[in-house]
């Protein structure tokens, strides 16, 4: 055993040097640096994607880096490795690398002219970056538009999960008041449909009031939530968890046996309202005021509430009152992110709210992390992308997500990126000026 040690730790030290050298020319490389690299791939794959694909004996560009096809055909293994690496990791490698001077000395201009200007610039470039990337296919663009809906629905559970420490199962319920109530409105003021008749307000005027409608059906969900919030005030755990499990079980049940909005046929004909932009506006919206509410001296009550009740109740924390908050405000963003999946997917029905999707959304929350920000957006992220990835498999799919989360939470059982404060200033910072970006900065001066 000591022999297979001696032998196997050249060989690691000798990987770690390989990595090393492999960061190096990339180390000083700031965000902006690799957003340009980013944005530089996506335009590649563009020009030149169709064409390499049937090159390397595929006969259309990779919907999601190669995964589907690899699952399908295992002899293009190679094809797809050559394909990413050509496409997406060499250029943007690339261009991090050799954009090192200009993005730390372009930060640092930002930032010093205004911070929010700098903040802005680096969004629009990860919108471009997801525009130019989903413009390749119409499944590209429903896949990222779910994975930003899903950021929206992990981030506003983990307020209550992770900063709070309960254990709700309540929010399918929330997402599925929101979705109707979202639908209705549309469906019933601006579109002419057989259920509900003729439009009542002239369509146009609907895409200025479709923020309007959201924020409405996240009231509705924030509403619907007292009914799990005022049980918490006297159990937590396991009991809580029953009622927010009836909860989700009452709404799906109400909206089967409610002909007004379609009963267990579900409704549709929502409009394709929810696009891109007004998607990715409302998940950079939810993220940033999601980020303040828990980082405030609010968010400090709730993590005082989730370390110990009692003691936060003598410390004069208004436990109740916290309680009360925090429902109110992970529901009503569930509510909204809910509004945005019908009008993402353009049909709702009482089956799609139920076990399937709280064990998805309980799946997002603790794969990337609670009480993060950013792991709310990484187990989304990951969750959503997997899934769509291993759609092939069909049965075997639910194999293999769950056999994941088995070893995260037991390797981490916090999930992978736990808390964390998500501080996008500082992400944006430059990194430590070279010698090179020295003189760089004074020609440019």
């Amino acid at each position: 055993m000591a022999a297979t040690n001696n032998n196997s730790s050249p060989v690691r030290r000798r990987i770690s040097q390989i990595f090393a050298r492999i960061r190096e020319p990339v180390s000083g490389a700031p965000l902006l640096g690799w957003l340009l690299g980013a944005l530089v791939a996506v335009i590649l794959e563009q020009l030149i994607g169709l064409s390499l694909a049937r090159m390397l004996g595929m006969s259309r560009i990779p919907a999601l880096f190669g995964i589907v096809i690899v699952l399908q055909k295992p002899s293009l293994i190679p094809s797809v490795i050559l394909y990413d690496l050509l496409i997406y990791v060499l250029p943007t490698y690339i261009i991090a690398w050799l954009s090192t001077a200009f993005a730390n000395w372009s930060a640092a201009k930002l930032l010093n002219f205004n911070k929010w200007v700098a903040v802005l610039v680096h969004i629009v470039l990860i919108y471009a970056v997801l525009h130019i990337w989903c413009d390749v296919s119409d499944y590209r663009l429903l896949v990222v538009r779910l994975i930003l809906v899903a950021i929206i629905i992990t981030a506003s559970l983990n307020v209550i999960n992770g900063y709070m420490g309960e254990f709700s199962c309540s929010h399918p319920g929330f997402i599925a008041l929101g979705a109707y109530m979202a639908s209705v409105l549309t469906v019933g003021l601006f579109v002419d449909d057989n259920f509900y008749g003729p439009a009542l307000l002239p369509t146009n005027l609907g895409h200025f009031l479709f923020p309007v409608i959201l924020i409405l059906g996240g009231v509705v969900a924030a509403l619907g939530s007292i009914i799990v919030a005022v049980p918490s005030f006297k159990t937590r755990g396991d009991y809580l968890a029953i009622i927010s499990l009836a909860f989700m079980f009452m709404v799906k049940s109400l909206f089967e046996n409610l002909e007004f909005v379609g009963g267990a046929r579900g409704l549709g004909g929502q409009p394709d309202w929810a696009t891109l932009p007004v998607v990715f506006s409302w998940t950079i919206l939810s993220i940033w005021i999601i980020n303040n509410f828990v980082r405030s001296t609010f968010g400090k009550s709730l993590n005082a509430v989730r370390d110990d009740e009692i003691a936060a109740n003598a410390m004069t924390v208004n436990t109740r009152r916290t309680k009360m908050t925090a429902f109110l405000f992970g529901a009503f963003w569930a509510g909204v992110a809910g509004g945005l999946f019908a009008h993402v997917i353009r049909y709702v029905n009482p089956s799609t709210f139920g076990i399937q999707m709280l064990a998805e959304v309980l799946a997002m929350v603790y794969f990337g992390g609670l009480n993060s920000i950013q792991g709310s957006i990484v187990g989304a992220f990951s969750i959503n992308l997997l899934s769509e990835a291993l759609r092939p498999l069909e049965i075997y799919k639910w194999l293999i997500i769950p056999l994941l989360l088995i070893l995260v939470m037991i390797y981490r059982p916090t999930g992978l990126i736990s808390f964390t404060e998500f501080d996008f200033m500082n992400m944006i910072q430059p990194k430590r000026k070279t010698k090179e970006e020295v003189e760089y900065a004074a020609a440019a001066d």
